[in-house]
């Protein structure tokens, strides 16, 4: 006897099956030992499978029959990924139990469309995880996993999903790291008068390295505001694209350098950030030109 599945699949008893097709991939689990499809979607059963299939609990088997408006999973998970798929974003073409996995073409910056992500996890039987926005990814690496929940999906909703995934050319990116020439002032009187060792420089450097960043100067200067702003204004003329100040960034009299980074002309300047350690990191601009204020917590 044979039974229709939502009029999109047959259910065929398990011991008439030998010679048929399986519309879908049969995971097995063996604790501490395997885990993946024990059959693949496409196999041929044959007698010799049937005793296999039945220890994986296996009574039945699905046949489908697709009616015109309705997609197999793994056909939807494709268009799904194609969707969501932006500039910097990779995919396996070949789904498994209509999962496809997201991946980085290159080392980046992750931006994930957050808005866009939850509308698509509202619409019925879609599912998609990911990454945080705003991360470093490295090329390979998964970002994103999306899958169809039902075996058989109505189109509808499925172009429902598609639709909010292509919004603004996916839901996923990765950005090219943009690898500024840097300009670095290490400044307090301590390292300027030799009482001390800079350790901020090779700290620094190796950072911007991790980033692919050329650090092109490095200027040492006392507490002073006047020669903090001085020293700026000459990165700026030596054409840096990313100026970093470390050290002078907390609240006591010889902290200057967020008020020599002001007076060398800084703009939208921010100083303060709700982590910890960093709570007296700075951001500003003068002109396109980041400017960093680090504070001591750098060399942590």
């Amino acid at each position: 006897m044979t039974t229709k599945h939502k009029s999109s699949a047959t259910i065929i008893p398990i011991d008439q099956s030998v010679g048929k097709v399986l519309a879908h991939d049969i995971t097995e689990i063996r604790p501490g030992q395997f885990k993946g499809a024990a059959f693949k979607k496409g196999h041929v059963v044959g007698e010799e499978d049937l005793a296999h299939l039945r220890r994986l609990g296996k009574e039945h088997l699905f046949v489908l029959h697709l009616e015109p408006g309705e997609v197999h999973e793994d056909e939807a998970a494709l268009r799904l990924a194609g969707a969501m798929s932006g500039l910097g974003v990779v995919f396996d073409p070949a789904p498994s139990e209509g999962k496809i996995a997201l991946k980085a073409a290159h080392r980046g910056l992750l931006k994930v469309n957050v808005e866009s992500l939850l509308e698509l996890n509202l619409v019925p039987h879609m599912c998609c995880s990911s990454r945080h926005n705003n991360i470093l990814v490295e090329k390979g690496e998964i970002i994103a996993s999306t899958r169809v929940i039902p075996l058989i999906i109505d189109e509808k909703p499925l172009n429902d999903a598609t639709s909010v995934a292509a919004v603004d050319g996916g839901i996923f990116s990765v950005k090219n790291l943009s690898e500024p020439q840097t300009g670095l002032i290490i400044t307090g009187n301590e390292v300027s008068t030799g009482l001390i060792v800079d350790k901020f420089a090779p700290i620094i450097k190796k950072k911007l390295q991790f980033f692919g960043c050329k650090l092109t100067d490095t200027l040492f200067f006392p507490d002073d505001e006047e020669r903090i702003a001085e020293g700026i204004k000459t990165l700026l003329k030596k054409r840096a694209r990313l100026i970093i100040v470390s050290g002078g960034m907390s609240v006591d009299p010889d902290d200057v350098s967020r008020m020599a980074i002001a007076r060398a002309g800084a703009r939208d300047v921010v100083y303060g950030t709700p982590v910890l350690p960093g709570a007296m990191f700075l951001y500003g601009r003068i002109g396109d030109i980041p400017i960093l204020g680090l504070p001591a917590c750098v060399l942590c």
